[in-house]
């Protein structure tokens, strides 16, 4: 398979509109804050704004069009996407190739949903049909029971122990604390992971991600015009997405990403050795893991033996979710798609204060979304380099 490169595609200025964890306001006040942030960052009007992308789960009954009008936008390009944690990833790779081919010059990728106390409830229910028809009816209506059967039968086959996937909780949680967003405030021991109360056996309180309202953005434009406006940008090397694979197996324990890593390291021209940090969707410590293994950082199974080695903390060995993750920072619906690229972005334009890897200069950041009872169904990747 041959495919053009992304030379000359620049991704920039990085937005977190702060999460809360509950708000009275619409999905439509957190993206428009977060457009707002955009065009501050980039010192460009609206009207200068010529593509525009958007993932959100409580938009509707608006989708993307519908938001243009409501935030007095006219892009020539404009797409909507509804892949949950996967998005962030597809929204990039889309404007990515609009930007090279002239369909738009600058385009404002943004993620967010607002959570009020009731929202998150009546998301869950109406997530998808299989989730209406098969899984909410019969009392299984949230993600915690669909991940402890991935977790369960994941420790049983490779032999994890749940201190092995609190390490991960703690070093990220120990991130976040240099993360002014995160909402998690407070440092986390590994007593006290262990100690928390049972949500879903076997998972516990703090293998559960937090629902909250916010949005994330950054934006996509020509490194030519990166400079032009003097921002700083970060380069795209490789990208790759893959939904619903292998479709056969009884329960997931891998996903797109081992059937196109090869793909990946050879567009960028680099091996999971040469990355300087790592973000992983983390809904879950399990599917950390899972992204850990199917990039190719460790074999399928040794991911256990993986965490014992590495600390995973900003300034240690491997550093994986440099701002906390969606673990320790929350997740605000659609934006936790995005959440680990703005944490690379600020990591490659030295922007990230109190947490810089040091020297770094290539990173990596996987999404995987939309679960379906025993399985996430989208997922996908991209390297960035500086």
């Amino acid at each position: 398979m041959s495919r053009r490169g992304y030379e000359g595609v620049a991704v920039a200025v990085p937005v977190t509109v702060p999460y809360v964890r509950y708000s009275i306001r619409a999905a439509h006040w957190w993206l428009a804050r977060c457009l707002a942030e955009l065009l501050k960052g980039c010192g460009l009007r609206k009207e200068d704004m010529d593509g525009f992308s958007v993932s959100s789960f409580t938009l509707a009954p608006d989708t993307a069009i519908g938001l243009t009008q409501h935030l007095g936008l006219s892009p020539r390009w404009l797409d909507h996407v509804p892949f949950g944690g996967a998005s962030g990833i597809v929204q990039l790779r889309r404007a990515a190739r609009a930007v090279q081919s002239g369909d738009a010059d600058v385009i404002a990728c943004v993620a967010g949903d607002t959570n009020h106390v009731d929202s998150f409830r009546l998301t869950l229910a109406n997530f998808s049909q299989f989730a209406r028809d098969a899984v909410y009816p019969y009392g299984a209506g949230g993600p915690n029971a669909s991940f402890a059967f991935l977790t369960a039968y994941y420790m049983r086959t490779y032999g994890v122990k749940r201190e092995d996937f609190g390490k991960l909780c703690v070093a990220q949680r120990d991130n976040a604390l240099r993360f002014a967003h995160a909402l998690f405030k407070k440092p986390l021991t590994l007593e006290e992971y262990l100690a928390a109360r049972p949500i879903a056996e076997p998972l516990h309180l703090y293998d559960c991600v937090m629902p909250c309202a916010g949005a994330d953005g950054f934006i996509v434009l020509s490194e030519e015009r990166a400079k032009r406006l003097g921002i700083g940008y970060a380069r795209l090397l490789g990208t790759i997405e893959r939904h619903n694979a292998f479709a056969t197996d009884p329960v997931q324990m891998r996903a797109g990403w081992a059937l196109d890593r090869a793909d990946l390291y050879e567009q960028a021209g680099t091996g999971p050795q040469d990355m300087d940090f790592v973000q992983t969707y983390d809904d879950y410590p399990v599917i950390s893991v899972m992204q850990l293994e199917d990039l190719g950082f460790c074999a399928k199974g040794e991911g256990p033996a993986f965490i014992r080695r590495q600390s995973f903390t900003w300034d240690g060995s491997f550093p994986l979710n440099t701002s906390g993750g969606q673990l320790s920072v929350g997740q605000a619906g659609a934006a936790g798609g995005s959440l680990g690229l703005v944490e690379a972005l600020r990591q490659l334009t030295r922007e990230a204060q109190g947490r810089q890897v040091k020297d770094a200069k290539l990173g990596l950041v996987s999404g995987f979304g939309m679960i379906n009872f025993d399985r996430g169904l989208g997922s996908g990747a991209a390297i960035l380099g500086c």
